[in-house]
């Protein structure tokens, strides 16, 4: 009966010890798919892609040289992307450690001793032992601390991906920020120029007392003159704040920055989402999240390793001179081995409670990662979403920009023949002004657009 028992008791064991050397799959309950809409049909996920905008390099996204030539900048000196680096050779260490630890470890250790004893005669005695140690891994300690090693590792690369998609996509941003802040400097002062030469002819005709021109008139025209030129110095600052900005992410003094034009910036075609399950192999954010999933998993295997008993070897080898009483000129080699077994009955709940923390760190490392999927897909869905509104807007823009164009020409026209007031050649100049700096803002928010969608999907990922 005694027996029977034993066996019992050892084939449980046995048995629930398997799971331990399993290595971590994704849990198949999660599921990926339908994680972002179609931006044209709400109710209906995307259908699937074999191409996906996120795997296409950044130098083929971003075309514009002197963009590529800031974007390599700040990959080669941003401080956060060089943390993540350096964050990264800090988990290789451990992992080396652990594959180490299958190996038995060696110690060299020399003794020597000199005693006398009421005036008598010296002693000189000595030990030169090497004493090796090595713990056998039968159930799975050491195995499942490599691989949560492996997979810190892999965390660490993701969330350096991570943080180098974050770069250039901020570069980017902040390069076609200051695109359209010169764009938009370049119209109000030409629009400046314009209110200006008006004014100045309003009161040419009011002193020689043409078209009726009043001093009402005049300064009506002069406030809406004045009212752009001191729009100029609050662009001119932003674009400033902007470049300084941009250098800071580059790790270098605020400086000005070489740059082209809006409307030479070129984008990609091909924008296509890829199929969701993508998502988790091109998203650094998500794979980091998985890969926290993967080393909670191996932190709660080891717990229940700890219930496990564990053996270590040990043995000593090397050369002494002292025989117990006696001294031995010239020394004898001596060598002892030890093996020793070590079950675990009780430690005062302290291997229960470890297994229920790692179990709990677990269950909360398996929502995160569910969370960063569910969050990776409404990125994706928003980005798809300003994709195609910005590419509708800018239509429609064009339209506005042209008719106001054509307003304030056909005023200024009528004006002159007497048939308008100066009141609505400012009123039609002015929404000619504010359409053509809407357009200039559709053009970017197109832009960024482009480069949400590219950072949603994990783009940038590599050199």
């Amino acid at each position: 009966m005694k027996k029977q028992i034993i066996y019992m008791l050892c084939a449980t064991a046995l048995l629930s010890s398997c799971h331990i050397y399993k290595s971590y799959d994704r849990p198949e309950d999660i599921d990926a798919s339908g994680l972002y809409r179609d931006p044209v049909l709400p109710n209906d996920t995307l259908v699937a892609d074999t191409v996906n905008f996120g795997n296409t390099p950044w130098r083929e996204v971003f075309t514009d040289p002197q963009l590529q030539a800031l974007i390599e900048t700040g990959l080669e000196r941003n401080t956060d992307l060089l943390s993540a680096i350096e964050q990264v050779k800090a988990a290789q260490a451990p992992l080396l450690a652990s594959k180490l630890a299958f190996i038995p470890s060696l110690s060299l250790s020399p003794q020597g001793t000199i005693s006398s004893f009421d005036n008598s005669k010296a002693t000189k005695t000595y030990t030169l032992p090497v004493t090796a140690s090595w713990q056998i891994s039968l159930f799975g300690g050491l195995l499942n601390a490599k691989r949560g090693a492996e997979a810190n590792v892999a965390l660490a690369k993701a969330n350096k991906q991570a943080v180098q998609t974050q770069v250039i996509a901020n570069i980017a941003n902040l390069y076609y920020t200051l695109l359209m802040l010169d764009r938009q400097l370049e119209i109000t002062k030409g629009t400046a120029e314009v209110l200006k030469k008006n004014y100045e002819a309003m009161e040419a005709m009011m002193e020689g007392a043409i078209n009726n021109i009043n001093r009402a008139g005049v300064e009506q025209s002069k406030a809406a003159y004045a009212q752009v030129e001191a729009s100029l110095s609050d662009i001119e600052q932003s674009i400033r704040e902007t470049e300084g900005s941009l250098s800071i992410l580059l790790r270098q003094a605020p400086q000005a920055i070489r740059r082209g034009r809006l409307e030479e910036q070129r984008i990609p075609e091909n924008l296509s989402a890829g199929v969701p399950i993508q998502l988790l192999s091109n998203r650094p954010d998500v794979k980091a999240a998985e890969m926290s999933l993967a080393y909670a998993y191996y932190n709660t295997n080891i717990a229940r390793s700890n219930f496990y008993p564990q053996i270590t070897l040990s043995g000593t080898a090397g050369w002494t001179n002292s025989a117990g009483s006696q001294i031995i000129n010239p020394g004898k080699f001596i060598a002892s081995a030890v093996g020793s077994l070590v079950q675990p009955l009780f430690n005062n709940g302290a291997n229960i409670a470890q297994l229920r923390m790692a179990r709990a760190q677990e269950e909360q490392a398996r929502l995160s990662f569910e969370q960063a999927l569910l969050n990776a897909g409404n990125e994706v869905s928003n980005a798809l979403s300003l994709y195609q509104t910005t590419n509708e807007k800018a239509e429609m823009r064009k339209e506005q920009v042209e008719s106001a164009k054509k307003a304030a020409e056909d005023t200024r026209d009528l004006y002159d023949m007497y048939n308008y007031t100066y009141l609505e050649v400012l009123s039609a100049q002015q929404t000619y002004l504010s359409a053509q700096l809407s357009q200039v803002t559709d053009d970017y928010n197109r832009l960024q657009a482009v480069i949400n969608l590219y950072q949603a999907l994990g783009g940038g990922r590599e050199n």
